[in-house]
């Protein structure tokens, strides 16, 4: 077996508003590389040769583990990147849209986030010590409100079961769409008599039933946490 060989390409980057060509990068790439892989690297090289790259469109980026300290980001569409594990402290990234990103164990120290879009970014096991404006950003992330709310959830054998989240629930969600509540009460099933957990079929959901989690835990990071699982619309439950 022989290695590929790798070749020299341009790689365009280009403006998330104008779609003008902003940055053209010169990378080496194998035949069967991934053009979020292309991308990622086409991004290294804009970083390491100082190009603006405020305000591209970096959607998709595969950038695990890079090291981007320090670097300009602000305005740029990152939404769905995967940028676990990478160096990001002291970053511009205020006005980009991150949301979707995997910033699992991403180190956002000192990182500016101002008007940063985190919604559906998943979070977990990264650094946001003395990040500015992180508490801002993360707050528009939070999707549950105040007061009593319906939730759905879809348990075995796609059964629907509609649930009530009383006022005085506890109630969380981390950086996605799946809620949690330390209990609930049972309004309506669709598709069955009674309702079984996906994960625990001795946990029975039954029609004017009130049903609480025995390991209901608060860390709201935690997205698979002790809880009822739940999502705020139909739609979502019907397609877990």
């Amino acid at each position: 077996m022989t290695a590929e060989t790798s070749t020299l390409e341009k790689f365009e980057i280009r403006n998330r508003f104008s779609n003008a060509v902003q940055v053209t990068a010169e990378i080496s790439v194998t035949p069967d590389m991934s053009w979020s892989v292309k991308l990622g690297m086409a991004i290294k090289w804009a970083i390491k040769s100082r190009a603006n790259l405020s305000g591209a469109y970096l959607s998709g980026a595969n950038l695990s583990r890079a090291y981007l300290s320090g670097a300009d980001l602000s305005g740029a569409y990152l939404s769905g990147a995967n940028l676990s594990g990478a160096d990001l402290s002291g970053a511009n990234l205020s006005g980009a849209n991150l949301s979707g990103a995997d910033l699992s164990g991403a180190d956002l120290s000192g990182a500016y986030l101002s008007g940063a879009d985190l919604s559906g970014a998943y979070l977990s096991g990264a650094y946001l010590s003395r990040a500015k404006d992180a508490d801002l950003a993360i707050a528009r992330t939070r999707i549950l409100p105040e007061g009593a709310l319906i939730g759905w959830k879809k348990c075995r054998d796609s059964v629907i079961v509609k649930l009530r989240i009383p006022e005085d629930a506890p109630r969380s969600h981390a950086y996605g769409r799946k809620c949690r509540a330390q209990f609930a009460e049972v309004l309506e099933i669709f598709g069955a008599d009674e309702a079984r957990s996906q994960h625990d079929r001795d946990f029975v959901y039954r029609t004017g039933e009130r049903v609480e989690a025995p390991n209901w835990s608060a860390d709201w990071e935690e997205e698979c946490s002790g809880g009822v699982h739940f999502f705020i619309t139909r739609a979502e439950a019907e397609a877990y």
